[in-house]
């Protein structure tokens, strides 16, 4: 099995590491310490060596800050985490702030006198997050870099991952290394830059066709690179030694082996033109970079990796298939057998691993499976443990949240599915929720928008009754990397333009603290533009990737329309026959009755 249901946080541990935590640093007198819930390279998720936010905290959500001071703490998260955050930490030793609307620097000045020092760990912080903060706080207190303190009061804490590096097939790269490598070069030597410095570890593996498992769930090694103007490249690992001779060999002569212990001696020797980028990379990177010219410019491979070209999408629209036949057999497996109590979250989430498990080219799933049974559906990134284990009751909401890793795609799939006769006002919330769905699957749209153009489209319907959700509506997807990729997004802050190619997911919800939670996820990829019949300017619009029926038991059909009601058949007649000849006869006939029109 993938996915381990053991608590690995206590919230009892809270507060004698905090204590510890100030004895660190009354001794190099800082009065305030940041610890974000990140690495040096700034990926969501995060090897167990660098758990530090969980460790001090007991909150192991996926975005987070903490910030301690003498005599105060306090842990900041958004509003996928206001309920996690209580349930995992003590409300007698942390406050809690909700991001965006609390300000990390508000916190700070309230809680320091004039002339304060804050510290912070170079490498876990960008230029871009250190200056926004600076000016926030003003010129009366001082942001000050040290060693993580963490680390030095972290007495058993886990070693640095070093696992092998793969070769990622170019049948399902499309497109080699060093033809990548080649385009990038090109745009480095028109802006007169001698090197560009990358520090992400998805932008790493697709631009040299590689994969690994040092971060769970997401297939890629922790690396730096150095990428040259002649599109010669330094590649950067914890140990050179997880580097064996089929990469070697795939690597090439342009590409040469280091050790990340070297990395800041090869960027002080740097000169000239350096790229780097302020949002993505660590302080201690610019602060190395102490003989260059540093130019500050995004990642080179972020929009490249985002767009996937067809070798991508047609992998993802394979491994949605298989995707899809596992999701059917376990949702007729769950119909045929919740019903009578006996099943806990646990339980379930176990049983779609197995069935996903059973798909060809799956290597990991793509996150920690939600699965939530009533009230703990309203966590919106709930894990289950074996201490939250809830039973699926009758006549309740079960919500489960999941994906695979394939070779060829990586997936991410929401149902929220009926068991026994739904409680009041699930049907409603529930229809609304899909009217929203619905909405953002059938636009049309014009080219140069972006996620906070079209965001609105999928909360009217809540809007409208008085409901909201207080998430985004889509992420960025990877192609065998990361399930949430940079930097588009379908939300409130999103600026980045949808271009084709681009895979997101689709996927309003509804909350009803201590009752029920609510969720509909599909992925879609941006479609190239066409002039609808009878317009007279071309239009963007989505393809949907994913197929898996949506619970007719919580339609109420009499709230929508009837081009949504159109647009539901049609959805389910697709999923009928693309995965009826791809499930077992017991689940092709189920499937048969949980398409049927409306």
């Amino acid at each position: 099995m993938f996915q381990n249901f053991e608590m690995t946080t206590r919230p009892e541990n809270g507060g004698p590491r905090v204590s510890a935590l100030r004895q660190a640093m009354a001794e190099i007198d800082c009065d305030a310490f940041l610890v974000p819930r990140a690495d040096a390279h700034r990926g969501e998720n995060v090897a167990p060596c660098d758990e530090r936010l969980a460790w001090l905290t007991g909150f192991t959500g996926s975005a987070g800050m903490a910030a301690v001071t003498g005599d105060r703490a306090v842990v900041f998260v958004d509003g996928r985490y206001t309920l996690q955050v209580r349930a995992q930490t003590l409300a007698d030793v942390f406050d809690y702030q909700n991001i965006p609307r609390d300000k990390l620097s508000a916190w700070l000045t309230a809680a320091l006198p004039e002339g304060g020092r804050i510290g912070f760990d170079p490498w876990l912080h960008t230029d871009a997050e250190i200056g926004r903060l600076q000016k926030a706080l003003g010129p009366g207190f001082d942001l000050v870099e040290t060693a993580n303190l963490v680390d030095q009061i972290w007495a058993d804490r886990p070693a640095q991952p070093v696992e092998p590096i793969v070769v990622h097939p170019l049948e399902f790269a499309g497109d080699d290394s060093a033809a990548k490598r080649a385009r990038l070069a090109e745009k480095l030597r028109a802006d007169d830059i001698g090197a560009t410095i990358l520090s992400l570890p998805d932008s790493i593996a697709w631009l040299l066709n590689i994969r690994g498992s040092d971060i769970a769930r997401t297939p890629v090694a922790r690396a730096f690179a150095i990428l040259n103007a002649d599109a010669s490249l330094r590649l950067f690992v914890t140990d050179t030694a997880a580097a064996g001779a089929d990469l070697r060999a795939h690597l090439g002569d342009d590409i040469t082996l280091a050790a990340t212990a070297d990395l800041l001696s090869d960027l002080d020797a740097l000169r000239g033109r350096v790229a780097l980028d302020r949002d993505t990379a660590p302080v201690a990177l610019r602060n190395a970079l102490s003989q260059a010219e540093i130019v500050w410019q995004r990642d080179p491979c972020i929009i490249p990796k985002a767009v996937k070209n067809t070798a991508e999408l047609n992998g993802s629209r394979a491994a949605h298939l298989r995707d899809g036949a596992a999701m059917v057999e376990f949702l007729a497996w769950l119909d045929a057998t919740a019903p009578g109590g006996a099943l806990t979250e646990i339980d379930v989430a176990t049983k779609l691993e197995a069935f996903r498990s059973k798909a060809n080219g799956l290597r990991d799933i793509s996150f920690e499976t939600i699965s939530g049974a009533g009230a703990n559906g309203a966590i919106i990134h709930y894990r289950v443990t074996t201490e939250t284990n809830a039973p699926l009751l009758p006549d309740s909401i079960y919500l489960v949240d999941s994906g695979g890793q394939y070779l060829d795609g990586t997936t991410d799939i929401t149902r929220t599915i009926a068991i026994g006769t739904p409680p009041e006002g699930a049907a409603r919330a529930y229809t609304l929720v899909l009217k929203g769905m619905i909405a953002l699957s059938a636009l049309r749209f014009p080219s140069e928008l972006s996620g906070r153009d079209i965001d609105a489209l999928a909360r009217v319907a809540l809007w409208q009754h008085g409901f909201d959700y207080d998430h985004g509506t889509g992420h960025g997807v990877g192609a065998y990397l990361g399930v949430h990729e940079g930097p588009i997004s379908i939300s409130r802050r999103s600026t980045e333009p949808l271009l084709p190619g681009m895979i997101l997911s689709n996927e309003p919800g509804y909350y009803r603290e201590g009752a029920f939670g609510i969720r509909i996820e599909n992925l879609i990829v941006v479609e190239p533009p066409s002039t609808p019949e009878g317009g007279d300017r071309e239009m963007l619009s989505f393809e949907t990737l994913t197929f898996a029926p949506l619970d007719r038991r919580l339609i109420d059909a009499s709230l929508m329309t009837g081009a949504e009601i159109a647009w539901l058949n049609a959805y389910h007649a697709e999923t009928l026959a693309r995965l009826a000849d791809h499930v077992s006869i017991e689940a092709a006939a189920w499937l048969v009755e949980a398409t049927r029109p409306i």
